[in-house]
């Protein structure tokens, strides 16, 4: 079983991208899917929420930083932050194998 991919992943992940410097935000972005899916296994095996990266979604995960109001498309920066959190879930579906339309662990 897998833990579908939401906008709102997406969304949030990049919020927390942009509330940091330019200079930080891949580790970040690395941070966030490791803390999702460290919290997806914590979930699976017991039942219970991760007290460290709460249900397994990149939400959660981006939720336990400081959050940037979410501004439009057409700013230069949020555009590079989705950019960024969309080739990362990208490589990771490449790197396991996910199936189209299924989500993926982060």
């Amino acid at each position: 079983m897998r833990r579908p991919i939401l906008p709102g992943d997406i969304t949030s992940t990049a919020r927390a991208l942009l509330a940091v410097a330019p200079a930080q935000r891949r580790a970040l972005c690395e941070r966030i899917f490791a803390g999702a899916g460290q919290a997806l296994r914590h979930t699976r095996r017991t039942r219970r929420l991760c007290p460290d990266w709460g249900d397994g979604s990149l939400s959660a995960a981006a939720r336990k930083f400081t959050l940037a109001d979410e501004p439009f498309y057409d700013v230069a920066p949020y555009l590079a932050c989705t950019r960024l959190v969309l080739a990362r879930l990208a490589r990771h579906l490449r790197d396991h194998g996910a199936a189209e339309g299924h989500g993926a662990d982060p």
